[in-house]
């Protein structure tokens, strides 16, 4: 073929063909512009203007429409909730300044909303399973922050410190209320997350049970293990069950496979605009407080000491002082009203007392809100047999537990005494769970290093993993809060304590 001066050849025009049988695997792929090669190697041969043959990298796919409507909802609900905290808070502040709106506070809205865009305060959602307001809260304090400065320099008139401050703790407050609200909207309105999960048959079970159990709305709807030497055939089956099952995320639970084969299967995931969740299995023995590292392009992951310092359990012991007192001032009335019903209700003292393990295996007697008859430790051979959890003893329906005690035990009334150990320095708000004597003496070797922190009214066991979890179970959830501990930490637990209260669930 002859070409003119200054004519350049013209590409051909792309086809769109569609294979009689095709799966929607196989029409998500395509339209990712993805070949044969693409599958077991991690490039895409396309056409150049040539129409030679390429190798380009693979770029991810486009998500399935459900996908794109359930993480826009969640995205617009977000938007929208934004938006309005921040016209409520100028108009307020306009109100109780009684100044003239300028031109100028128009731009505080949008100017709220690409902030929180900067922040990544409108992706995190489309990332992870769970989607948590209170793991925003650093993030959203700095922006409250920022977003009260902002407003007080629009405002006509001055603003003093004090005006400043009021404006960011009213912005934090109203934001985050806004933001559970619009999840909390989003999530009944949006449609089940369908997951595959990829891992042993142990891993798959205990995510599987997991999901179920979290206030994700997510459920696994099928399952793959791989098989070591077989990559081909594993992406192949990985691609049926994708287009069977109509999967939107990947779950890659822990597993021994070919590092390369796991590679594999996350790039077509990700190449067909899948979700991909990683579980590694090294953050199961050192937890997420790391610090990464670079040594000349090599990541590196250095794991902090297991324990807190001298500065740390000052600082710890200081938030628990505080916390107790005000929570015994406050909460007087209540305990008094509580002490009344106990002795009222049945034969016995209002308090329970037992001897529990403390810090480094010290013991001390807890005190509760006597919740069974007078006899419930002698009866507890006899009913060794109704026991609902290995290594631990829980019966959900205790035939010890009196009437006033059942709703004490429900509503975890029952707990609040042990503020006065928390006072008294033998617990803490947050930390691993008291044991008695016989439940300790089953624990050994390093997993006595939960013994490091004081032991909490409430923690990571109960928040996480609710009251009747296996005893091993529970000596990893400690041994992660051990290892991790800060006060954002304890925060977050307490935080997250209330509404499990609330909801009655304590038990």
């Amino acid at each position: 073929m002859q070409i003119n001066d200054g004519e350049r050849p013209r590409p051909p025009r792309a086809m769109t063909t569609t294979t009689v049988g095709e799966g929607r695997f196989e029409r998500r792929v395509r339209r990712a512009g993805i070949g044969g090669r693409a599958l077991r190697g991690g490039l895409a041969e396309r056409l150049d203007g040539t129409g030679a043959v390429c190798a380009a990298p693979i770029e991810e796919g486009r998500r399935a429409p459900r996908t794109l409507v359930r993480e826009g909802l969640h995205r617009r609900a977000l938007i929208v909730a934004d938006a309005l905290v921040a016209a409520f808070i100028v108009a307020a502040a306009v109100v109780v300044s009684n100044d003239q709106v300028g031109w100028a506070i128009l731009i505080a809205e949008p100017a709220m909303v690409v902030v929180n865009k900067a922040a990544g305060l409108y992706e995190r959602d489309e990332l992870v399973l769970q989607k948590s307001t209170l793991e925003e809260t650093p993030v959203l304090a700095q922006v409250s922050a920022l977003f009260a400065l902002l407003v007080s320099q629009l405002l006509p008139g001055s603003v003093g410190l004090s005006g400043v401050l009021l404006l960011a703790v009213a912005t934090f407050a109203f934001l985050f209320t806004g933001r559970v609200a619009a999840r909390w909207i989003a999530r009944r309105l949006a449609t089940v997350e369908r997951c595959m999960v990829i891992g042993d048959e142990a891993s798959i079970a205990t995510v599987s049970a997991k999901l179920a159990s979290s206030p994700a709305k997510a459920a696994v709807v099928t399952s793959m293990r791989l098989h070591p030497g077989e990559g081909r055939d594993d992406v192949a089956s990985f691609r049926e069950q994708v287009d069977r099952h109509q999967v939107d995320r990947v779950v890659i639970a822990p597993l021994e496979s070919d590092p390369t084969e796991l590679l594999e299967i996350v790039r077509v995931a990700k190449a067909i605009g899948l979700r991909v969740s990683l579980i590694p299995r090294l953050l199961e023995v050192v937890g997420s407080a790391v610090a990464f590292d670079q040594l000349d392009g090599l990541t590196v992951l250095a794991v902090r000491s297991a324990g807190l310092g001298r500065s740390s359990r000052a600082l710890k012991r200081t938030f628990d002082i505080v916390g107790s007192t005000v929570a015994i001032v406050l909460l007087a009335p209540l305990m008094l009203g509580i002490a009344v019903a106990v002795r009222c209700s049945s034969r016995g003292p209002v308090f329970f007392r037992q001897v529990r393990v403390g810090r480094h295996g010290r013991r001390f007697e807890i005190i509760k809100f006597r919740s069974m008859v007078c006899d419930a430790e002698a009866m507890k051979a006899s009913l060794a047999h109704l026991n609902e959890t290995q290594g631990l003893f829980k019966i959900r329906s205790d035939p010890r537990v009196t009437k006033v005690g059942r709703v004490l035990r429900r509503s975890c009334l029952d707990e609040l005494p042990q503020l006065f150990n928390v006072w008294r320095g033998d617990m803490s708000l947050v930390g691993p769970r008291p044991l008695v004597t016989d439940e300790d003496a089953k624990i050994t070797g390093l997993d006595r290093s939960r013994l490091r922190l004081t032991p909490g009214m409430t923690g990571p066991w109960q928040v996480l993993g609710s009251a009747r979890i296996p005893l091993q179970e529970m000596l990893a959830i400690d041994y992660l809060y051990v290892a991790n501990w800060s006060l954002w930490t304890d925060v977050k637990l307490l935080l997250r304590t209330i509404p499990l209260v609330l909801s009655r669930a304590g038990l």
